[in-house]
């Protein structure tokens, strides 16, 4: 049944994927930015992706910001269900974290509250893996499931990770105290795969930094990771199953360390000089001094992080892409479009 969706952050790398799914599935979409000005960009970006060119006609944009009351109310009109994608993702820690907890935390509550007012009772959340996984973990090789939570002291809880950790927690809090409205959470890994244009986010310029070759060597870590496209899928698919209501869902592949990605870019452009040899761990902490961005990644220096997608396969019927296959595409996506 068509419904009017309200796709908040509807500008960022994995809402795009998720606006031309909805269209393509015959749903109207409004569509968040912080200035309808970028509504020629949203336009542009999806109409290649979309089955009918018409269905641009059901798309809308309006404006609003996760740290201002205004427009929220208006954007909630004639709005069936919500996607709530919107949050700060920075790619190196300010150095407030408050910078980046704050409007995501304040920003699930802004939703919701209006949501609510507005009668809706259908939201799906955008939340992520770290949210589960800045822990200890798991003993005898065990991967994380839903049932875990980021603990806030960790030393790899940055704020970013933080922020999603505690916005979550502010949306099951709510939906705790308003019962009449379903919740569900979806805790994508880490994303890559082509971006539908050249304004995505931070996770495709950890591949364009590969491709470019900023790192004389590769730091030991990495993380589990999945194709944007499956990120997306879920969270059409979550709308329309009642099984997914109440439930968090990890959606991601499997486990890739900086190595494999820097392989996958490899394999993808042979022609390409990519950096594929690793740095021990003492170089990489030497580095850290004087590079923020790679400060964020010592306290994970070796650690392996394997999740489970049991739930997202048993309650979405989700079959998931090749992540490496999909690194693969989106270094393809960025030197074919000269941006590494």
């Amino acid at each position: 049944m068509p419904r009017t969706v309200l796709v908040t952050g509807a500008t960022g790398y994995i809402a795009k994927h998720i606006v031309a799914g909805l269209l393509n599935r015959g749903h109207s979409v409004v569509g968040s930015a912080r200035s309808v000005e970028r509504d020629a960009e949203m336009r542009s970006a999806l109409e290649p992706a979309l089955d009918e060119k018409s269905a641009l006609e059901r798309f809308q944009t309006k404006a609003l910001d996760l740290t201002s009351d205004v427009g929220w109310a208006d954007a909630m009109s004639g709005v069936d269900a919500v996607i709530h994608t919107a949050s700060p993702f920075p790619l190196a820690s300010p150095k407030d974290e408050n910078e980046v907890i704050r409007p995501a935390v304040d920003g699930v509550r802004r939703m919701m509250t209006a949501a609510s007012n507005a009668g809706i009772r259908r939201i799906v959340l955008t939340s992520s893996s770290g949210a589960i996984t800045v822990k200890d973990a798991p003993g005898s090789g065990a991967a994380f499931d839903e049932d875990d939570w980021t603990d806030l002291n960790h030393p790899a809880a940055t704020p970013y990770f933080k922020s999603k950790t505690l916005a979550e927690r502010a949306a099951w809090d709510f939906a705790t105290d308003h019962p009449e409205m379903a919740l569900t959470v979806i805790n994508p890994c880490f994303v890559v795969g082509p971006p539908l244009d050249a304004s995505f986010g931070t996770s495709i310029r950890v591949i364009e930094r590969l491709l470019k070759g900023k790192d004389p060597m590769l730091p030991r870590f990495g993380f589990p990771t999945v194709d944007v496209r499956d990120v997306a899928e879920a969270h059409i698919r979550a709308l329309d199953t009642p099984e997914a209501e109440g439930e968090r869902i990890l959606v991601g592949d499997r486990f890739l360390w900086f190595l494999d990605l820097a392989q996958a870019i490899e394999a993808a452009l042979p022609d390409r000089r990519i950096v594929t040899r690793e740095a021990p761990n003492f170089v990489i902490r030497t580095l850290a001094l004087f590079d923020r961005e790679v400060r964020t990644i010592v306290p994970i220096l070796g650690r392996r992080e394997d999740v489970t997608n049991s739930k997202a396969r048993r309650i979405l019927g989700l079959e998931f892409r090749n992540a490496l296959a999909a690194a693969g595409e989106t270094a393809r996506w960025l030197d074919k479009n000269g941006i590494a």
